[in-house]
Order: structure tokens, then C-alpha cells, then sequence
């Protein structure tokens, strides 16, 4: 491979008995030591900034890196001058790298897998976007299109490049656009944020990609903080702008140590490689029971003790017990990652799958660190996020419903509570995908139904599914929240209840003493009955998965439809 960079922090060169020290902790690290260790302090575990050649050879397979528009470099449109001409820096920052731009691309493979790479350095004038690197990102994306591979875009850039005035602009929607064609051919991209992403960067094809990484302590924004405190006036917040802390703000699906990028990004690639058809369910056993004669009368005040069982699997817990592999992802790129829905991608049987689902938890801190599984506006945003997902990589979509409704709070409210879960259900209408839900524990209100509006929705034996609380409806409606049990009878929330009325498609049984007594049994009788629901649902064309969806939808409240169900 062509060197086309020169080291950034340390001098690499010559003879390797050398020492530098660590940018963050000061710390006097050797050299032969520190390259053995992907650039990564020992000390601190600070990662120090790499060159391109460091960087093609750490994520790509060896050997396998072709690089495009070696020779493509800046122009100097505007004629402009600060301290020194335009030309002159260009010549210098080609000289001091042995790049041409600020971009370096190619195509390569990640075990195995081939894809599209293009790799930004910080040396080269600060990273920053000019006219030429625009033309290099989106030629990058063009060839992905061209060639139907994923793309990977590795950013580091203190922003737009000042000197192409308004060109450089222009740059921010040229290189959009083409992440925009990818999402509509259902084209994977993934962006790595390294230390620094900025500006220009930051506010289009830095963070347009569908999976969103970062390498640990990068400094990632739009405005810097310098120009920040000299705007605000203000001390800003520890760890700000650091990617631990967009992780918590919903930014970023996941920060990487770079020993996991390589594997990391192989998982990425191979969920996102192709689908193939889900094998049909045992024959040996019913995955669900579709006869409401087959299930026990079980007193709904019993059904609603145990679905609250703090012991039952959660999300979380059935995705290590279903899914051959799952890969988690964050946030709802706006304002937060909401820990009381979590999601991403899993295999089943060898299909990627998107899983959405409540996560409650079983000790206290988990449960109040997951709001006892009660969303925010943020979770329902993120959840549409992973609906979009699904559907754009013709992934069928799993949910798993545990809540006990919507979290009620100011802050939900003022944040649009209601909207969230409405787009949800809306979206998850509309997906052009199979559409599997199941009720596992939970199933309050609308805060279930967003992630409830399925082809099929299925519900454990112990579990209910209710328009509120039956301590909210004993309230509203008796005057007593003591009167919970009375209400739970009339609201008809059971299992057996709910199959009479065609609100859902079938039951899955439990273990004898419950799901909470036997994860592995619990978690093997889910699989089987997605697996039926897949098996059922794969040959529809995405047109009759839509036109399934609504038919199923449009029969509740008809009374020419429910008359012969339950107490219609």
C-alpha cells in the first residue's frame, strides 16, 4: 500500500527506538510498544490520532486496499489570501503529509466482506472540508451506489476549509445528498468519528450514516468550544462534546476501543449482507394456541400480579436467549438515548431482524435507570429510528412489549409525548417489512400499542394487554384505585380474554410456574412461535404486508365485524 500520509502526534519514522509522550496523561510511552498497541496510550488508554496508512491497515483486511483519485487536490478558486496565498498552504500540507487532500479513498474488505472506504486526515490542513474533499466523499458514495457496497466513512476535521469560501459550503449538501441516495437504495454506510470532527463535517456526511461509531474521548460538534465559551460566556460541562457523552445524548450508536473496530465493523457487515428466508417452526408442537377453548380461565388479578414479576425476562434477556447474534444500537439522534427502549439488529435463524422492545430490569437500580420501562418521547423516537431502519434494509421488524405505559411526566409532555407514540404507531403501520409483536409482560396503553401495530401479535400466557392500568381505570371510573381488581376483571385483559376479542393473534405458553421460573424454556418457545409468524409472513409481497396490516386494523370497532366476538 502507498504511504500517503505522514505521522500526526509522534515522529514514527527511522529508527523505532523511540519514545513520545502521551497528549493526555503526559505519559513517556516507547514507540515499537505504542504501534503494537493500535496507537493506544497504555497509561490512559488515550488513542492517539493516526495517519491514513495507520489507520487503512488497523479496520481493512492486509493487502486488500485500492485506492481511487490519488492524484485529485485542492483548487484555488477565490484567488485567496490570509497570511500566506491559498497555493501556498496546499503546497506546504502536500509536502509536510505526501497527500494530495484532506480525503483518501478506495475500496477493500473487512473479513472478507468488501466495501467502500474513505478515510479523512486531520493533517492535511486540519482535516478541513474544501471543494476537492466534497468531490471525494461523494465520489466514494457514487461508487458505492454503483457497486452496491456498504461505505464506511472514517472522519477527522476541524470543519469547513475557509479559503473556498462558499464552494466549501456547497460541500455540505453535495456530500448529504449522495448519503441520501444510499439510504434510498437501501445501501449500508457507516460513520466513524475520530478525534476531532467538527463543523462543516459534523452538520452532513459525518453523521448521516445509518449506524453511527465513535473511538473513545473524540471530541465531536459543530461549533467548537472555543467559539462556544467566547459566544455563551459560560464554563462548559465536563466531558462535553466527548463521545461518551453524544453516546448519552443519542448521537452515537456506540463507542469502539479500537482493538473491537475491526470486529465490530465485521458484525455491521455481515448483518447488513443479505437476508435469507427464515426456516419454517418445529412440527412437533404448536408455537401458539389461536383457540381461546384451549387456555384455563385465569382471574385477571392473577394474570396482572404475575406479568408484573420482577423476575420475568425482559428485552434484553430474550434477545441472548432467541437471537443467534444481536447487536445493540443507540440513541434517537436528536436529544437522548432513552434507556427504556432498547434495540437493534439480531439474527434468527440466519435472518438479520431489527428487535425493538421495553426494557425494565430486575434490581432496583437497573429499574430506575430504565424508568421501570416507562419511555420517554426520546425512546419513541429512537424506536421510529429503528422502524425506518428495517424497512430500508428489508429487514423484518420484532417487538417485544413490557410497560407499564408511557412515562406521564411534565417534561414527557412538554416534549411531545403524545406525538412520539402516535408517529410510531403510524410508521410501524405503514412498514413495507413483517411486522412481529409480542406482549411478554405489560401491555399498557398506548405506550404498548407503538410498538404493537403488527402483521401478528402474539402474547405470553401471563401477560395483558389493556387500554390503562387497572388502577387507572379503577380510579377514573370507580372512584377507588382499591377497586384495581374489579377493574382488571371488566377491562377483559387476559390472554383468553384477548384472543375472544381478535385483539391478538395467539398465545404462547409458558413454563408451569411462568416465564420468570424458566428463561431458557420461555426464551425457546418465543423463537418458535416468530419463527411460525416469519414462516407465515415471508412469502407476502411488501404491498400485501401493508394491505395485511390495515385489514387487521380496520376490523376493530366495526360493529358488522364484531358481532359474533366476545361481547360484541
Amino acid at each position: 500500500m502507498t504511504s500517503v500520509l505522514s505521522r500526526p502526534e509522534a515522529d514514527r519514522s527511522g529508527d523505532e527506538n523511540q519514545w513520545t509522550k502521551c497528549p493526555a496523561c503526559t505519559s513517556l510511552l516507547y514507540l515499537r510498544r505504542l504501534k503494537r498497541q493500535d496507537w493506544v496510550c497504555p497509561e490512559c488508554t488515550h488513542p492517539l490520532r493516526l495517519t491514513v496508512d495507520d489507520r487503512l491497515a488497523m479496520l481493512l483486511d492486509p493487502g486488500s486496499f485500492r485506492r481511487y483519485d490519488a492524484d485529485l487536490g485542492p483548487v484555488d478558486v477565490l484567488g485567496f489570501t490570509d497570511s500566506k496565498p491559498y497555493p501556498q498552504r496546499i503546497a506546504e500540507a502536500q509536502k509536510r503529509t505526501g497527500a494530495q487532500e484532506s480525503v483518501v479513498w478506495g475500496t477493500g474488505t473487512i473479513e472478507d466482506l468488501p466495501l467502500v472506504v474513505a478515510v479523512m486526515a486531520f493533517e492535511f490542513m486540519g482535516g478541513s472540508v474544501g471543494g476537492v474533499t466534497g468531490e471525494l466523499i461523494a465520489r466514494a458514495a457514487r461508487h458505492a451506489l454503483a457497486e452496491r457496497l456498504p461505505l464506511l466513512l472514517v472522519t477527522a476535521s476541524g470543519g469547513a476549509r475557509m479559503q473556498e469560501g462558499a464552494i466549501s459550503l456547497m460541500q455540505l449538501a453535495k456530500t448529504s445528498q449522495e448519503l441520501g441516495r444510499l439510504r434510498e437504495a437501501g445501501l449500508l454506510c457507516v460513520n466513524l468519528l475520530t478525534d476531532p470532527t467538527y463543523g462543516g463535517a459534523t452538520a452532513s456526511f459525518a453523521v448521516l450514516g445509518d449506524i453511527v461509531l465513535a473511538e473513545p474521548s473524540a471530541r465531536i460538534g459543530f461549533a467548537g468550544p472555543g467559539v462556544i465559551k467566547q459566544t455563551i460566556r459560560q464554563d462548559l460541562p465536563k466531558n462535553f462534546q466527548r463521545a461518551e457523552s453524544l453516546q448519552a445524548c443519542g448521537m452515537v450508536d456506540e463507542v469502539v476501543p479500537r482493538d473491537r473496530l475491526r470486529p465490530t465493523l465485521g458484525r455491521l457487515l455481515r448483518l447488513h449482507a443479505g437476508t435469507t428466508q427464515a426456516p419454517p417452526a418445529r412440527s412437533d408442537a404448536a408455537p401458539y394456541l389461536t383457540d381461546p377453548i384451549t387456555l384455563d380461565h385465569v382471574p385477571a388479578t392473577e394474570v396482572v400480579r404475575t406479568a408484573r414479576n420482577i423476575d420475568r425476562p425482559t428485552t434484553l434477556d430474550y434477545c441472548g436467549q432467541i437471537f443467534d447474534e444481536f447487536f445493540e444500537l443507540h440513541g434517537d439522534r436528536s436529544s437522548a438515548d432513552d434507556r427504556a427502549i432498547v434495540g437493534g439488529i439480531g439474527l434468527l435463524a440466519g435472518r438479520p431482524v431489527v428487535v425493538i422492545g421495553h426494557q425494565k430490569g430486575h434490581e432496583t437500580p437497573e429499574l430506575i435507570r430504565r424508568n421501570f420501562g416507562m419511555p420517554q418521547p426520546s425512546g419513541y423516537h429512537k424506536a421510529r429510528r429503528l422502524m425506518d431502519h428495517a424497512e430500508r434494509f428489508g429487514m423484518p421488524l420484532v417487538t417485544f412489549v413490557d410497560t407499564p405505559g408511557a412515562y406521564p411526566g411534565v417534561e414527557a409532555e412538554e416534549r411531545g409525548q403524545g406525538t412520539a407514540i402516535a408517529e410510531c404507531i403510524l410508521r410501524m403501520s405503514r412498514l413495507r417489512v413483517p411486522v412481529l409483536s409480542v406482549v411478554t409482560g405489560e401491555g399498557g396503553s398506548g405506550g404498548a400499542l407503538a410498538l404493537a401495530t403488527a402483521n401478528r401479535l402474539l402474547i405470553l400466557q401471563n401477560a395483558y394487554f389493556s387500554v390503562i392500568s387497572p388502577e387507572g381505570c379503577a380510579t377514573i371510573l370507580f372512584g377507588n384505585a382499591g377497586q384495581a381488581d374489579r377493574a382488571a376483571t371488566e377491562l377483559r385483559i387476559t390472554p383468553r380474554d384477548l384472543l375472544e376479542l381478535g385483539v391478538v393473534d395467539g398465545v404462547i405458553p409458558e413454563p408451569s410456574q411462568g416465564a420468570h421460573s424458566d428463561w431458557a424454556a420461555m426464551g425457546a418457545a418465543v423463537r418458535e412461535a416468530l419463527l411460525a409468524g416469519l414462516a407465515e409472513l415471508s412469502p407476502l409481497t411488501a404491498d400485501s404486508l401493508v394491505n395485511d396490516r390495515y385489514k387487521r386494523h380496520t376490523r376493530f370497532g366495526d360493529p358488522d365485524r364484531q358481532l359474533s366476538i366476545g361481547r360484541w
